[in-house]
């Protein structure tokens, strides 16, 4: 029953990934969560931002911006890092992502998610089959509804741990599986 929360994936930060191989494995598109996956919660666009996308533009990704933010918020990160982006993205229903893969081209074989919360970043993603790369929050200060999700994701993380050492997690065939060190 757990299973549905498990990510695809875990990575150290969304600036670890191997998006090069990603790329050569016929990815094309990455949704990306901002607070706490790419910045800090409210924190503006850095230079570490900026650079992984320009990054990822080179490479020939498309991106997107997945945030359940107010507009203000996700257009001034969006506009700090070149990429387009849906607010108000009721994750983790279908729509946004949906959307996403829309403005991108892509479909949920050639499209991967990049988040930190399980309960909306990573189930909405693979709810719709999107490949899901699943980060460590970049600051430990949330908001209240936020530390309470993450006590529960504390839950569901052991389970999958456990299960991924037993070698009884089920990875999608195409993915790559990176542990967080």
């Amino acid at each position: 029953m757990l299973e549905i929360f498990y990510p695809d994936n875990e990575a150290e930060s969304a600036y670890g990934i191997d998006y090069e191989g990603l790329y050569h494995k016929g990815y094309r598109g990455v949704i990306f969560d901002i607070d706490n996956t790419l910045v800090p919660h409210g924190a503006p666009a850095d230079e570490r931002a900026k650079g992984l996308f320009a990054r990822l533009d080179r490479l020939g990704f498309s991106t997107v911006l997945l945030s359940n933010n107010k507009e203000p918020r996700v257009k001034s990160f969006s506009d700090g890092v070149g990429s387009r982006y849906i607010f108000k993205a009721g994750k983790p229903g279908r729509a946004g992502y949906e959307k996403a893969m829309e403005l991108m081209g892509t479909c949920p074989q050639t499209t991967l998610f990049v988040g930190d919360q399980l309960f909306t970043d990573i189930w909405g993603a693979r709810r719709i089959g999107i490949v899901t790369y699943l980060v460590k929050p970049i600051h430990p200060k949330e908001e209240i509804q936020i530390v309470l999700k993450r006590r529960l994701e504390r839950i569901v993380l052991f389970f999958y741990h456990r299960e991924k050492d037993a070698g009884t997690v089920i990875v999608r065939e195409d993915t790559e599986k990176k542990g967080m060190e």
